[in-house]
């Protein structure tokens, strides 16, 4: 045995530029993307938020400021090749290459095959693959230059199993963007890039209160009861829960890991029912 110490744990991103898009947040509070920022930006890295909604962006910049950090807010629409363009020239030219791709883009609707129209299903897949594809686009050519580099794509659990209601141009889609990055990590392993998903369950975010409550309860604590009921540890999960998972795998931490999906549910997709 060496007479060395082990590696202390590598989470410094102290020095990176971490690309979020879909930094901002559906309504007030912490969503996903926008606790991803600030978690990115405790651990040194410089933040591009990404949004569509400029406030909503702003805030999340004003949020990591306020604590000493580094952020820039970039508007756009990431499904928009054009936006997505234009947003990565305007975050290289304010801190420099993208180190870290973090996608947080997610649309979608209620209904089944008969109840979703091709126009939506393809609006839906526009937002939530055809943006990863443009995103990796622009960041990829950043990291194979120095051959280092982390792309972490936000699925979730309605892309791995039936969720209890038909969800199907959100779940298909959603289950599109862990095969997507599969095969990104596999593609570009070799040059030092690794891709990996993260797959949040059940999580609290203000989302929640707009779209999926009601499939529970009108009521809207009767319905973040019932989620929590469903999940093994007894609760939601909350945006930090998947934040620190996703910063572990933007980190040297996780130089080991790459083509999975670290699924963050408080262990619901392993129940029998």
């Amino acid at each position: 045995m060496s007479a060395n110490p082990p590696p202390a744990l590598p989470t410094d991103l102290t020095g990176r530029v971490v690309f979020v898009a879909g930094g901002g947040s559906a309504a007030p509070g912490w969503s996903i993307g926008r606790a991803a920022c600030v978690t990115y930006a405790r651990q040194g890295a410089r933040v591009c938020v990404a949004d569509r909604d400029a406030a909503s962006a702003q805030e999340t910049t004003a949020l990591i400021r306020a604590e000493g950090g580094h952020a820039y807010t970039l508007v756009g629409d990431v499904a928009i090749e054009a936006d997505v363009q234009r947003l990565f020239a305007e975050a290289r030219a304010h801190f420099g290459p993208i180190d870290v791709l973090h996608h947080n883009v997610g649309i979608g609707q209620t209904g089944g095959p008969l109840e979703t129209s091709a126009d939506d299903f393809a609006r839906i897949h526009a937002a939530n693959v055809g943006s990863l594809l443009l995103c990796v686009q622009q960041a990829l050519p950043d990291m194979l230059a120095r051959r280092r580099g982390a792309v972490i794509a936000i699925s979730s659990v309605a892309g791995l199993r039936y969720v209890g209601y038909p969800h199907l141009a959100y779940s298909v889609t959603k289950a599109a963007v862990v095969q997507f990055t599969r095969m990104l990590a596999q593609q570009y392993a070799a040059q030092g890039v690794r891709a990996n998903t993260v797959v949040p369950g059940l999580i609290d975010t203000p989302r929640i209160a707009g779209t999926v409550a009601k499939m529970f309860s009108d009521n809207l604590e009767e319905a973040r009861a019932a989620r929590g009921r469903q999940v093994p540890l007894g609760r939601m999960g909350s945006a930090w829960d998947v934040a620190h998972a996703c910063a572990f795998l933007a980190s040297d931490a996780a130089a080991y890991v790459t083509g999975t999906e670290l699924v963050v549910d408080g262990g619901l997709t392993g129940k029998y029912t």
